[in-house]
């Protein structure tokens, strides 16, 4: 019912998960946020595995993958690799595909390359469009205290953004646009240590609101409209990836669906759990049907 491993990809090896083997729904593999989080905050969408295989991995470079020290592997044509690497690997001939955040930017990317037996894509809280995602995250900011706004554009500019005002600036960000529960789970913490910063400021940048890194160019609205199975794009209605920007995605892709949790910001998955797996768990099924 249960295993997990190590794949082998280039670059290493990745560690994966996978939940019921042997039940009948297709399979749905989970794309996690970043770049270079790890699958440790979503690991409540096992529950989706009464129905279905499921499969998370913590992509090369964080969790508990392996973790090269070659710069040149954090590039997104290569997680693109990664993808099709760890399908093959456990013979996922077709799946569903569910990212979140950067994991639905690798979801696209993926999706583009017209891979077979892809039976639909969920894109929760997505960042399609890294220019947008800047845009939304300066209209977010307005949002926040004018000291909070000051205090994060004063230390992008004097690039001091590893210092405890900044820090507590972005807190006060995360409080009302990442997740919005009070108290923060204290189990999130404790996932905290399977990140890796350099993939994020190689890929990213610094800072949530400049992207400074290789990512900064990425823009596939003009061809959302090839992905033409199944889609459902999902946000929290406080989201950095905010319901505008999502709808607008959304807008661009045939035939696809389109949800906001009422009272999430950028974590339903773990503010609205038993919605977010109600909707989710539904639409699969749909598509299952079919």
């Amino acid at each position: 019912m249960f295993e997990e491993g190590y794949i082998d990809v280039t670059g290493g090896r990745v560690w994966y998960q996978l939940f019921n083997k042997d039940a009948v729904g297709t399979p749905v593999i989970i794309l996690h946020g970043g770049p270079g989080s790890s699958s440790y905050s979503l690991q409540g969408l096992k529950a989706l595995a009464e129905d279905r295989p499921v499969i998370f991995y913590d992509q090369l470079g964080c969790g508990k993958s392996d973790r090269p020290s070659d710069p040149s592997l954090w590039r997104i044509e290569r997680f693109v690799e990664e993808l099709a690497q760890i399908r093959q690997s456990l013979n996922l001939n077709e799946v569903h595909i569910l990212g979140h955040s950067w994991g639905t930017t690798l979801a696209a990317a993926y999706c583009l390359t017209k891979p077979s037996g892809v039976k639909s894509v969920i894109f929760s809280s997505p960042c399609l469009s890294a220019p947008l995602w800047e845009q939304d995250q300066r209209r977010n900011l307005e949002k926040l205290p004018k000291e909070i706004q000051a205090t994060i554009i004063r230390c992008e500019e004097n690039e001091t953004t590893d210092t405890d005002e900044y820090k507590k600036a972005t807190e006060v960000f995360n409080k009302n646009f990442v997740c919005r529960l009070n108290p923060y789970p204290e189990w999130l913490k404790k996932g905290s240590h399977y990140r890796n910063p350099e993939v994020y400021n190689i890929m990213w940048g610094p800072s949530e609101f400049t992207v400074l890194g290789n990512l900064k160019e990425f823009d596939c609205t003009p061809r959302l409209k090839e992905i033409t199975f199944p889609t459902l794009y999902t946000c929290g209605r406080f989201d950095e990836a905010t319901p505008e920007t999502t709808k607008y995605y959304s807008s661009l892709t045939p035939g696809s669906e389109f949800h906001v949790f009422e009272n999430s910001a950028h974590m339903p998955y773990v503010e609205e759990p038993d919605e977010f797996l109600s909707v989710i768990g539904a639409f699969l099924k749909t598509r299952d049907a079919r």
